[in-house]
């Protein structure tokens, strides 16, 4: 038994840039067991699997480590191998997860365009416990549904964080999203993720459901530009619409390839 697969840099014009994601097609699931030992072999941060559904694509995300509730780089990746690479016609992707309910997709031009829906976040007391694993000091700290997020000073403090990934790994959580305002774009970010065996994600699609509305908020204004400043970096144009965001993004083919499975 062979399966397509793709892998795919997403969130950036440019190869080897961006986050790579893996993406497999399925005629139907295969068992748990087997999805997550793909994505282990796979070793990237995410490998998305979907089924086509009627008029709709039921998708699921795996780390190497564990299946998770949503994905943005994945998912992009994903519409990216829908639109040039399998069968799918017209401009916008429905999609649906068990675990994070309907997502859309929509081209416009080379630009793809994620609909997700928003994080709820709530201001929490910073304490020691909860900062102990950087080496500067939070502003501020919040909580959404699976992540953390700590918020700085600059956009300095934000590339000059040195993580001590033992400890983050302790918090109750997918993750920590720090961020601080950007010098080019009206914010900037990181995402650690110990906690799914990923110390740093290159870019997280997922993390700016969450990082949208708290700068739409703190700048006054729905549409903003953003950076996440791994080593890979990538670019992402968020825009708040209600209780959904808007995540726009470029993609890039990097390979195309069979995997044997018996």
């Amino acid at each position: 038994m062979t399966n397509k697969i793709y892998q795919v840099d997403a969130f950036t014009k440019s190869l080897f840039g961006g986050n790579p994601a893996a993406v497999c097609p399925l005629d139907k699931w295969l068992s748990d067991d087997l999805l997550q030992n793909i994505a282990l072999e796979n070793n990237l941060s995410e490998t998305a699997f979907y089924v086509k559904d009627g008029a709709k694509y039921h998708i699921r995300w795996f780390t190497p480590e564990v299946e998770v509730d949503l994905c943005g780089h994945a998912t992009l990746a994903t519409a990216y191998v829908l639109f040039n690479e399998e069968d799918h016609i017209g401009d916008t992707i429905q999609l649906y997860s068990k675990r994070s309910g309907e997502l859309t997709v929509t081209k416009h031009g080379d630009w793809l365009t994620l609909n997700f829906p928003t994080d709820q976040l709530k201001e929490i007391v910073l304490t020691d416990a909860l900062w102990s694993g950087f080496n500067i000091r939070p502003k501020a700290v919040l909580k959404g549904k699976t992540d953390y997020l700590f918020v700085f000073e600059d956009e300095n403090e934000i590339k000059n964080l040195n993580p001590d990934f033992i400890e983050i790994g302790k918090l109750d959580c997918r993750g920590i999203i720090v961020t601080a305002k950007g010098s080019e774009v009206d914010f900037v970010s990181r995402f650690f993720t110990p906690q799914c065996g990923i110390n740093e994600d290159p870019v997280t699609g997922s993390a700016h459901t969450t990082l949208t509305p708290y700068w739409a908020k703190e700048l006054n204004k729905l549409e903003l530009t953003a950076k996440q400043i791994s080593a890979r970096e990538g670019y992402l144009k968020c825009k708040l619409v209600n209780t959904r965001v808007e995540i726009s993004g470029h993609a890039r083919l990097y390979m195309v390839g069979k995997i044997t499975l018996s």
